[in-house]
């Protein structure tokens, strides 16, 4: 496998993620901010979306942070409908599979640009890879404090690491991807 493929496959790993925590939410839940200089899950995707619509529009040919982005405009919390959150978490990660998914190894070395900084492209995606992996981390962790008990895991159930491991351990060794498990489902 690839290192865009690899990195493909944990991207839409993430996403999922994304996704499953929006889907339990219900919309008013959207909004529920714990204290004042906290995000709601609503503004968490605003932002994620954004940075993705600025990194990966013309990724290969124009700095990452566009002139038209207002990233602190991304933490109003304006966003009033889980349809509109939705919307814009698709949208989001539509620009980076349009962007990324073409891309060849060749492509890898290449320099682009965040906010004049250089970065080869292999180091632009990690950058936004553990970005995205971070503020989806949040929104996982707001998942589970609305829910509380009725929160689903969405990987391996607490308690349930041994039976997971104990499959895991019982097939022969083989070269796959960690996300395969969850992306398969």
């Amino acid at each position: 496998m690839s290192y865009l493929e690899g990195t493909i496959k944990q991207f839409k790993y993430y996403e999922l993620l994304g996704t499953q925590t929006l889907e339990r939410i219900d919309e008013k839940d959207l909004l529920h901010i714990f204290g004042k200089e906290n995000n709601n899950l609503a503004m968490i995707v605003k932002h994620i979306a954004g940075n993705m619509i600025s990194r990966f529009t013309d990724f290969l040919t124009s700095d990452g942070e566009k002139d038209w982005r207002n990233r602190d405009a991304e933490f109003a919390n304006d966003l009033q409908s889980k349809k509109k959150v939705i919307e814009l978490w698709q949208k989001g990660w539509a620009t980076f599979y349009q962007a990324v998914t073409p891309l060849s190894e060749n492509d890898i070395h290449q320099i682009v640009y965040i906010r004049n900084q250089g970065h080869t492209v292999q180091e632009a995606i990690n950058r936004q890879l553990a970005h995205y992996a971070y503020h989806i981390g949040q929104m996982v962790f707001i998942g589970k404090m609305i829910l509380q008990e009725d929160w689903e895991s969405l990987s391996i159930p607490l308690g349930n690491s041994a039976s997971y491991n104990e499959g895991k351990f019982s097939k022969d060794k083989a070269k796959e991807h960690f996300t395969d498990d969850f992306l398969d489902q």
